[in-house]
């Protein structure tokens, strides 16, 4: 008998690296367009269970014969050649629908990608889907919109995701495709990731684009990676970053950005490194389950060469840490509106509450919204970005200081002290959560990556918080601290 051509060999789909899809792609073991149609039978079987996806990208096959093509004529791959691609659904994307969720923008259709967007597909990545989120980012406990109802953690389906980002997190989990994004306002890449044992980047304000993606506050929101493993993570952060004359802010990043990330990525990196523990989030009426995994993965990081130091006390950090929100989100999606989607009858907050939601949870927050602005606290302080914001450079400078004088490399905590609330219980038991509290005000990057499982097979996620654009840093140090623990596995489906 005679051998297999590639596209009749089965592809494998479970926890495939970006290195492993390249290494098939250079030895004939399959190609882009094999494995685009496996994931898409694995979408088909999933799919239905974990309502992740809400959009299967119908050109996603032309699109890997075309880059298969190319491979075939130059023997040359892109960063991200044929890499099947997860994209939330409040960023924009050339032809696809792109609803945030809700009712308003459900047949709003971009002509053009987003910035980064744009990056990715020229770096070889192929959108395979668009992802559910919770409407218009709005909650961070779980995943329900009006476009697509209610997504399930793949871990346990009554459970949440936490939210927004949670269909891409859960598809991602799932093996439902290679790579993913979410993006972040203050909770919503590293909760999902955390719930749903993935590795989840946010990245310094100022390093990646925000243009042409819906915004919730676009003082605090970023986009990022959710991938299972952080060299993926680290391969896609690397494509995005850079400067965008449409996102004003990305101007700080400009300057901050090396050659390589990849080189970073070093099995070594927490030999000498110190470590910061912040006692004052990670003793926060924890879940017994989850304060063990994270006493374990303390051990962990020491038996991996770092120095932790136990506890790390920042000055006033209490009152720091209040009067940091502003509420921005009247002005940033109508400014969205005038910028993008530019439909008369579609203009004003009163519009998307005219147009209404069939989530109770949004319906709350779009009334909310109608007569709030700014801070809730000492209203005439602006709501400024982070680099000119006074009440967000006191945050974050208490902080570094603190790190700079116990030589710190990073501030570890447990993304949740919590494990994934059930469903019909969202509300009531949303508690834990940490990501909310530094990062998003300060700016600094914070990455979470997995740190464990509760007795039940519910995902914990570990945090690193850095210095601003300390990226490489952090790449090093979650590195090094899962391949040194490999804490992750696939859900059982």
């Amino acid at each position: 008998m005679g051998c297999k051509s590639a596209s009749e060999v089965p592809v494998d789909l479970r926890e495939l690296t970006v290195e492993e899809i390249h290494a098939a792609y250079r030895n004939g073991t399959y190609t882009s367009e094999d494995l685009v149609r496996a994931y898409l039978s694995r979408i088909d079987s999933l799919n239905g269970e974990l309502n992740a996806l809400t959009y299967i990208n119908p050109d996603a096959l032309e699109a890997a014969k075309n880059l298969d093509a190319e491979f075939a004529a130059s023997g040359q791959l892109r960063p991200l050649h044929g890499i099947p691609l997860i994209v939330k659904d409040n960023i924009n994307t050339r032809g696809m629908p792109t609803t945030a969720g809700a009712l308003a923008l459900q047949n709003y259709i971009p002509e053009e990608d987003a910035f980064i967007i744009r990056k990715l597909v020229e770096a070889g990545a192929i959108i395979l889907a668009k992802s559910n989120m919770a409407e218009w980012a709005f909650s961070p406990k779980h995943t329900e919109s009006s476009t697509a109802g209610t997504t399930h953690n793949p871990y346990d389906t009554g459970r949440v995701p936490a939210g927004s980002s949670g269909g891409t997190a859960a598809a991602v989990a799932a093996n439902m495709g290679a790579i993913g994004l979410g993006t972040d306002t203050g909770n919503s890449i590293r909760g999902p990731s955390s719930h749903c044992a993935l590795v989840g980047f946010r990245t310094t304000l100022g390093l990646i684009s925000r243009s042409a993606i819906v915004p919730l506050y676009l003082r605090n929101d970023v986009v990022g990676p959710m991938c299972r493993t952080v060299a993926d993570a680290t391969r896609v952060m690397e494509v995005m970053a850079g400067p965008d004359p449409a996102d004003p802010l990305t101007q700080y990043g400009a300057d901050q950005i090396p050659e390589d990330y990849t080189r970073f990525l070093q099995q070594d990196a927490l030999q000498g490194a110190r470590i910061g523990v912040l006692r004052i989030l990670s003793d926060d009426d924890p879940n017994p389950e989850i304060a063990s995994l994270f006493e374990a993965a303390l051990t962990d990081l020491q038996k991996l060469g770092a120095t932790v130091v136990d506890p790390v006390e920042v000055p006033d950090f209490s009152a720091l840490r209040q009067n940091q929100w502003c509420a921005e989100f009247r002005g940033d999606i109508e400014d969205f509106l005038a910028t993008y989607v530019q439909r008369d009858t579609l203009k004003t907050l009163e519009d998307i509450i005219r147009i209404g939601t069939r989530s109770e949870y949004a319906r709350n927050g779009l009334a909310r919204f109608v007569d709030a602005a700014g801070r809730s606290q000492d209203p005439e302080i602006p709501c400024l970005d982070p680099f000119t914001d006074s009440r967000r450079i006191a945050f974050r400078e208490a902080i570094e200081r603190e790190m700079d004088s116990l030589q710190l490399d990073a501030i570890v905590y447990p993304s949740w002290n919590h494990p994934p609330a059930r469903i019909d219980a969202f509300n009531e038991e949303y508690r834990g959560d940490n990501s909310q509290i530094i990062a998003p005000h300060t700016g600094q990057p914070a990455f979470t990556v997995p740190m464990g499982f509760t007795a039940a097979g519910l995902p914990a996620g570990l945090q690193f918080l850095g210095r601003m654009f300390a990226e490489p840093t952090l790449v090093g140090l979650t590195y090094a601290y899962e391949q040194g623990t490999r804490h992750r596995h696939p859900p059982e489906n």
